[in-house]
């Protein structure tokens, strides 16, 4: 009976072990890791009025640093306490063609729930902004 015993929990420990130590759930490829970098943007351009709750967008050129670069996001930055936002693009870690490419372009959308002149910054070297003004009626 205690050779029973011994070979069931043995038996046990040894199927926990063969179904546990060889499991490999990475099947899909691989992705690229992205290196993040900020950039300056070129130009902004769009409509200079609008209406209370409605949506305008501007288009905003930025440059990259070579031909894989493209847009990641806008974040928030401050140049002598004077607040704006910077484009971050984002680039493949692969190898890449070096080429120069021609500015890229995104979108940013502003909206207001109340009246007023505004004022969109934009970074365009590191220590300007680009403005563009927006009255909202």
């Amino acid at each position: 009976m205690k050779k029973f015993k011994l070979q069931s929990i043995l038996f046990v420990f040894f199927a926990a072990t063969v179904l546990t130590s060889c499991n490999k759930d990475d099947d899909s490829p691989s992705t690229p890791e992205l290196i993040t970098k900020n950039t300056f943007v070129t130009d902004v351009n769009g409509p200079t009025t609008g209406k209370v709750d409605e949506t305008i967008t501007l288009n905003v050129l930025f440059t990259v640093d070579n031909s894989c670069g493209d847009f990641n996001k806008f974040i928030d930055v401050t140049i002598d306490k004077e607040k704006g936002l910077q484009v971050q693009a984002k680039y493949p870690s692969a190898i890449c063609d070096k080429r120069v490419p021609e500015p890229k372009t995104t979108t940013y959308k502003f909206k207001s729930s109340t009246k007023g002149s505004y004022q969109v910054k934009f970074r365009k070297s590191e220590t300007e902004f680009k403005t563009h003004t927006i009255v909202i009626n």
